[in-house]
């Protein structure tokens, strides 16, 4: 798909790594240590299938982009292979997600924020609307236009893997030293159920890896850079995130890492002190609001692109002089703004791990369709039966609730297709 004439503003190999890998180093890795410390090496088995899972269908995604350079996004590959109403519901529940994810980071950053102000948790709303103040200072940012946002995201990415690499020297010199003793593996019963279970959270940490693929319109030499980013970026997110969530969840004590709102500053402070706490909780909060203008990046390309592929009314493929899509931006952001709203009584654990599994179980039905879609264009086969595999798997340890409701509301797409037919 072209860029609007006038725009030379892409993203190079660099930028689009930087998409990826700052998609996926976002929230999760920093609040998912306390949601996985009660799984114990059950959480260490789902973060090895997750990895696994997604570096099988990030190749598949790269096979597919270079088999339809012209497809614009994942979805298009479903369209290519099953028609347009089954990607017009593929995109729309990716919308979706990615409206949920949006509100989740926003989340997150807000549960560190709140280890820094405690006053953000001292009443049930608050974070909500502390919450709302990020998505919208986000917007902000994409509204100047996708170098902007692009530009964010490359300085956004060096800061925040200070904490990760933190993380890891500790654990490396606790363990050399032999200060500190990992949980036994006894201690909470391995098994095939909470194995998924843990796999379906540590999921969504590594969400995003299409990301270089649904900005393919903004992305310098597509057919190359898509594949690197996408399989380059997932690999080295994966292998961060089995050292450092490993270390945090089987180092800390079960309880302490369970209860802490801030896991990376609980680890640092224990192990180190806590000024050294207090900044990775400063690194923490630049990862989230970093993956916050990722997401946010991609809510409005994707709305764009189904907008230009007809599968939106073409209302919101309209550009501004940069090539903004500032109508998807804004009605983008407005939706994320209610799920947050919807949502705003939970705690901010609570708010975070449901609005977390509704994200992953609605991603899931695009990796499974174009999967689906690779199998059917004969394009890497054993991979593409693979992935599916993988996606219908977790899908499953979402539960019936997130991934039921997630089918719901991909089904309330209906009205927004008939409207988009009779439109165009």
């Amino acid at each position: 798909m072209n860029l609007p004439k006038g725009q030379d503003g892409r993203l190079g190999l660099v930028a689009a790594m930087a998409l990826v890998m700052g998609n996926m180093i976002g929230s999760g890795v920093f609040l998912l240590p306390a949601s996985l410390a009660p799984f114990g090496w059950n959480a260490v088995a789902g973060w090895v299938v997750t990895t696994a899972g997604a570096m099988v269908l990030a190749y598949v995604f790269a096979r597919l982009t270079r088999a339809l350079p012209d497809a614009g996004s994942p979805s298009g590959f479903v369209s290519a292979a099953f028609g347009a109403t089954a990607g017009f519901f593929i995109s729309w529940i990716y919308l979706v997600s990615i409206w949920t994810t949006v509100a989740t980071i926003a989340v997150a950053a807000v549960s560190y924020l709140s280890a820094i102000t405690p006053g953000l948790a001292g009443a049930p709303f608050r974070p909500a609307l502390a919450a709302l103040g990020l998505v919208w200072l986000t917007a902000l940012v994409n509204l100047r236009g996708v170098r902007a946002a692009g530009g964010f995201q490359v300085v956004t990415m060096a800061l925040k893997v200070v904490p990760l690499l933190v993380v890891i020297v500790i654990a490396a010199l606790l363990l050399g030293r032999g200060e500190a003793h990992i949980l036994p593996v006894d201690a909470v019963p391995v098994t095939p159920g909470s194995v998924n279970a843990a796999a379906t959270l540590t999921l969504w940490a590594l969400l995003g890896f299409e990301s270089a693929s649904i900005a393919a319109a903004r992305v310098r030499d597509p057919e190359v850079n898509i594949a690197r980013a996408t399989l380059w970026g997932t690999a080295l997110t994966g292998a961060l995130y089995l050292l450092v969530c490993s270390a945090i969840a089987l180092l800390l004590p079960m309880a302490v890492a369970a209860a802490s709102p801030a896991p990376f500053a609980t680890f640092v402070a224990r192990y180190w002190n806590g000024t050294a706490a207090a900044l990775v909780t400063v690194f923490a909060v630049v990862s989230c609001i970093g993956a916050l203008n990722g997401w946010t990046l991609l809510e409005a390309e994707m709305s764009r692109d189904m907008a230009a592929r007809r599968l939106l009314p073409r209302w919101f493929a309209a550009t501004d002089a940069a090539g903004t899509p500032r109508r998807a931006l804004l009605v983008s952001t407005g939706i994320a703004t209610l799920f947050v709203v919807m949502n705003g009584s939970r705690s901010m654990q609570g708010l975070f791990e449901y609005l977390l599994l509704l994200s992953t179980s609605a991603t899931l039905w695009l990796y499974l369709a174009c999967a689906m879609a690779a199998w059917k264009l004969r394009v890497c086969r054993p991979f593409a039966a693979i992935g599916a595999a993988y996606a219908l798997w977790t899908l499953w340890g979402a539960g019936i609730g997130a991934s039921g409701l997630s089918f719901i509301l991909m089904a309330l797409g209906l009205p927004l297709w008939l409207w988009t037919r009779r439109d165009g």
